[in-house]
């Protein structure tokens, strides 16, 4: 069986896009539920230290491989009809839902907490901060796993639709 570059590029977008959901619906699932049970301090040195080990080479290609698959996927499947609005529909929610969201949301949060020397705040101080990040973190976490989700569905879905390949 031979795979086309269209084909590996679909393939791969829907795999690392399907990782991506994962990894979110993990957070979502286990670890925000997981830590939120903790006292301020311990919250928020978790997360802080969450945040730290996430940022390495493996996370930057799951999550930002996507983006470039997608817009090849738009790319590649401009003339397949309206499986094309499938893969546009795909991208759009994974580059918005995901992406932007985490840069324009989830990061600003992060590095809000990042800068935050733990050990010299009161409790008072810990609990303003806890309060001044979860929700809204979670809040917009929960657009970036259902959004990736959605995406990641979309993508599988076009397996199950008859295919029109250049």
């Amino acid at each position: 069986m031979e795979i086309t570059f269209q084909q590996f590029v679909w393939m791969a977008a829907t795999l690392l896009t399907g990782l991506t959901a994962g990894l979110c619906f993990t957070w979502s699932n286990a670890v925000t539920p997981g830590i939120g049970q903790l006292d301020d301090l311990s919250f928020l040195r978790a997360f802080q230290s969450m945040n730290r080990s996430i940022l390495n080479p493996v996370f930057f290609i799951v999550f930002l491989g996507p983006t470039l698959l997608h817009l090849g996927n738009v790319y590649l499947h401009r003339n397949s009809g309206n499986h094309f609005w499938l893969f546009v529909v795909a991208a759009i929610l994974f580059i918005v839902g995901v992406v932007l969201v985490t840069v324009l949301k989830n990061v600003p949060l992060n590095e809000v907490l990042d800068k935050a020397n733990l050990i010299t705040l009161s409790e008072g101080e810990l609990r303003q901060l806890r309060q001044q990040f979860e929700t809204p973190w979670n809040r917009w976490h929960l657009v970036r796993t259902l959004s990736s989700f959605l995406s990641f569905g979309l993508l599988v879905l076009q397996l199950l639709l008859p295919q029109k390949l250049s």
